[in-house]
């Protein structure tokens, strides 16, 4: 199960690479808004897809009961979180196992504006991470990261071009290999492969 709030460039990473021998299938794809290009790479790959904005709803808890509902229609075994602009709550949390990218290298840079941030502090090197999502704002347990060079004359837009394609290839990587192998949980280690 895949989740995205725009153009779903992640997900296509996903959807290319949904081969037999990736060991994942992308049982559906949701959007928390009508009208985005991730939802139509979605249905162009013959993928089903639904909606449920939080404006639907009289509270986000009220989104988060019925997103779970959603998702749990699916039974999927792990939910991607791929450019989901919502922040989830516990209800989709204590269910679901979600794994999401970050454009730096936590837990340096968290939030929205990680790569403006990145820049503006002067770091040499960042980055991107793939994590398990938990309550906090880019809080959760590393799963896997690379570093990306800042190069001199970068602005916000050329170094998150750069990332995104290193995120795009990393978030494949990390997903095939839970899917095939699975993984485990110690307080903050992730480790990939069965015990």
């Amino acid at each position: 199960m895949v989740l995205v709030s725009g153009s779903g460039t992640n997900l296509q990473a996903l959807l290319d690479a949904a081969t037999p021998s990736f060991g994942a299938v992308i049982v559906a794809v949701g959007a928390d808004r009508d009208g985005i290009e991730g939802l139509a790479r979605a249905e162009r790959a013959g993928v089903p897809t639904f909606v449920e904005r939080v404006a639907d709803h009289a509270g986000r808890d009220e989104w988060d009961e019925a997103l779970a509902g959603k998702i749990a229609a699916y039974k999927p075994d792990l939910v991607v979180s791929a450019g989901f602009m919502k922040i989830l709550g516990r209800r989709v949390l204590d269910s679901f196992p979600v794994v999401n990218t970050h454009p730096a290298l936590l837990p340096s840079f968290p939030g929205a504006h990680a790569v403006r941030d990145a820049l503006a502090y002067g770091v040499r090197v960042t980055g991107c991470t793939v994590h398990l999502v938990d309550t906090g704002v880019d809080t959760g347990p590393v799963i896997a990261q690379e570093a990306v060079p800042v190069r001199e004359g970068d602005d916000e837009e050329t170094l998150h071009e750069r990332i995104k394609t290193v995120e795009r290839r990393l978030l494949v990587e990390v997903v095939g290999r839970m899917a095939r192998e699975g993984w485990t949980v110690s307080g903050r280690r992730v480790r990939l492969g069965r015990a």
